[in-house]
């Protein structure tokens, strides 16, 4: 009967999933299809959302979800919605705000575990792409270390939520770094990564947003009244 219920709230992805489907096979293929594909996807992730909008508690839990899906649609067309400003540090602005609301969302609303240790990693991740990255990236610098810290802050907080959103903050994660590599080190990206990027984007939202529906939803046991983690709840991955 629950997964029955699981599978009637995740068919509002089916415009979602053919769409990232349609884009990143626009963009493999170099299609004039590429630009309103990627200008649909956030909107139709949301329509979930929207769907289920009275199924869910609490409300602000389900705000900051909207909030984080507007600023990660305006990070992704920066360059389309504000042609008079530069892209890249609009880009990450607003897609600095999106992590900021996902890791609000993920401490105060879906967490159901403690931080593990292995999470450990993603620090490691930020050393070593300001290591590697860091010299090509100019009068970025600052801009681009802060946000690969709230980057890092997604991928672990999701560490502590179900499985379903914590894979999703690593393919998110995932999906920067290629971006940061093919915009700081071009020369060095194969053309197969720019679709990757989108792969790993698109998986890493979509997960994000139906493992918190699925926390969210007034009847799953994810929503009971209290979350607090047992002292010996043993710390998981996402695996």
């Amino acid at each position: 009967m629950q997964s029955r219920t699981r599978l009637r709230a995740l068919w509002p992805f089916a415009p979602y999933i053919v769409t990232s489907a349609i884009h990143v096979i626009a963009n493999a293929t170099h299609s004039p299809l590429i630009t309103p594909t990627k200008a649909l996807l956030m909107p139709l992730l949301a329509l979930p959302v929207l769907l289920a909008w009275k199924t869910l508690a609490p409300r602000g839990a389900a705000f900051l979800l909207i909030v984080a899906l507007f600023f990660s649609w305006l990070g992704d067309e920066a360059g389309l919605f504000f042609p008079f400003a530069p892209e890249l540090p609009l880009m990450l602005g607003f897609f600095g705000v999106a992590h900021l609301a996902y890791i609000l969302l993920f401490l105060r609303h879906l967490c159901v575990r403690r931080l593990p240790m292995w999470t450990v990693v993603y620090v490691l991740w930020w050393l070593f792409m300001i290591a590697i990255l860091g010299p090509h990236t100019g009068s970025l610098l600052a801009a681009v270390g802060a946000y690969g810290i709230v980057l890092a802050g997604t991928a672990a907080t999701s560490a502590r939520c179900r499985a379903m959103i914590a894979w999703g903050g690593t393919f998110f994660l995932s999906s920067d770094t290629i971006l940061a590599f093919r915009l700081f080190l071009p020369d060095a990206m194969p053309d197969w990564t720019s679709p990757a990027v989108m792969v790993t984007y698109t998986i890493g939202q979509g997960l994000i947003v139906a493992g918190a529906l699925l926390t969210l939803r007034r009847e799953d046991p994810a929503t009971a009244p209290s979350r607090a983690v047992p002292a010996d709840r043993a710390q998981g991955s996402p695996a």
